[in-house]
């Protein structure tokens, strides 16, 4: 092999959420590739030249890591939560399908993480214990028509169902737009979760209802959870409400 490329994930926050085979590739890493916040997380060693790109630059930068890869070297590239969920690994593949030479010789690596999905479920129970889907509202690769039609589908399948990129500067409305949708097929007191940077200093879980979502606070860095029918909350000890949803399933 010429060169290796391997794709990480940092995970959704703390560095123990970094997996032990994430944080070896990066030690062992010549370059290390990724989104500005993303690698303002690491810190580059002796030699190690970090190239730090912009969003929407996804392509670019997935091209770039294999040119170098090509040329000898062990490439690491970095993303958020798990690599290939919304994030660099299908970017790789994309650049790898469009031109097939630009993989020749390389070892190309996906390293699992836990997506931000994973942990915010685990702050407040199982809600992910039966049948799930991910949708991202992000209309920047895809039309907001198809995005409807997902969440409308998916409603109507009775999935949880978790956002990604809810809401931006650039599109603060669409959140509410989904809510709109998800409410012409489930039931006002369906349970929603809104959990916000998760695992960071300044995380911030609240837990309502689908008639109420709209006027919950949601950003980029919020990740949000719709139950199911079956969805439910269970008291704890010391007056802990979890969330979660049963294993087992009645018949339509």
């Amino acid at each position: 092999m010429s060169g290796h490329l391997t794709i990480i994930g940092l995970g959704p926050g703390p560095s123990e959420w970094m997996t032990p085979a994430a944080a070896d590739a990066v030690a062992d890493a010549d370059i290390v590739l990724g989104y500005v916040p993303y690698l303002a997380r690491l810190t580059p060693r002796d030699g190690q030249v970090f190239e730090a790109s912009d969003n929407r630059e996804e392509l670019a930068r997935a091209t770039r890591a294999l040119e170098l890869a090509a040329g000898g070297k062990r490439i690491v590239m970095v993303s958020g939560g798990d690599p290939g969920v919304f994030a660099m690994a299908a970017a790789v593949f994309e650049a790898i399908e469009e031109n097939p030479a630009l993989a020749s010789g390389i070892d190309v690596r996906v390293e699992p993480g836990v997506t931000a999905m994973l942990a915010a479920a685990s702050r407040i129970g199982a809600p992910l214990g039966h049948d799930f889907c991910a949708i991202s509202l992000s209309d920047n690769l895809k039309p907001w028509a198809m995005i409807e039609k997902r969440l409308r589908l998916a409603a109507e399948a009775d999935f949880v169902i978790t956002l990604y990129n809810p809401a931006s500067k650039a599109r603060p409305d669409q959140i509410c737009e989904a809510f709109r949708v998800l409410s012409s097929v489930r039931a006002p007191e369906t349970i929603v979760v809104f959990a916000r940077a998760v695992g960071r200093a300044d995380e911030s879980i609240e837990v309502t209802t689908l008639s109420d979502a709209p006027n919950a606070v949601c950003d980029m860095r919020t990740l949000v959870i719709i139950g199911s029918s079956a969805t439910r909350r269970v008291q704890g000890n010391a007056g802990r409400t979890w969330i979660y949803t049963p294993r087992s399933a009645r018949d339509a």
